[in-house]
């Protein structure tokens, strides 16, 4: 089923910004109480977008969480320079997330081997279709490649750490 486009909310209300982070926050807490054998503790292999062939794709209410949490951290700007091994945005100088409490769904339910492989999404549709419905209450166009999602959204966020 495929989307008409619609154009961005850069004045949408600061309440339904935060109840719609309220809910994606749920999600990956409700995800994380699920019986599903992860094993990440903040591995990074596959952050590295090139060398994996994939990048995670948000919807707008896991933009807003993970841009809220780069800018929690004092950061005034998106990351911009892509990494030789293409490298995800948000991994510091040690190496490792700098958003991970506030990292994505795809990042929590991930391909990497190490960590447990991908999980099924049959075990996950019903978390899946949360995310779609916020992602429709704020008006997205459906998941974006990370580094564009989190574009789409900085300023929305940057503007709410003002108030």
């Amino acid at each position: 089923m495929s989307r008409s486009r619609k154009p961005a909310r850069p004045s949408a209300d600061p309440g339904d910004l935060d109840r719609a982070m309220r809910e994606v926050r749920a999600v990956y807490a409700d995800l994380a109480e699920r019986p599903i054998e992860r094993d990440c503790r903040g591995r990074t292999e596959c952050c590295r977008f090139r060398l994996t062939g994939r990048t995670p794709q948000l919807t707008r209410g896991e933009a807003l969480v993970a841009a809220s949490g780069w800018r929690a951290a004092g950061r005034k700007s998106v990351p911009t320079a892509e990494a030789a091994d293409g490298a995800c945005p948000f991994l510091g100088e040690t190496g490792l997330c700098q958003i991970y409490r506030d990292r994505p769904f795809g990042c929590r339910t991930h391909f990497c081997a190490a960590a447990g492989g991908m999980m099924d999404r049959t075990g996950i549709i019903d978390l899946i279709r949360r995310l779609e419905a916020v992602d429709e209450t704020l008006d997205g166009d459906g998941p974006k490649p990370l580094r564009n999602a989190i574009g789409e959204v900085w300023e929305a966020v940057s503007r709410r750490r003002r108030r």
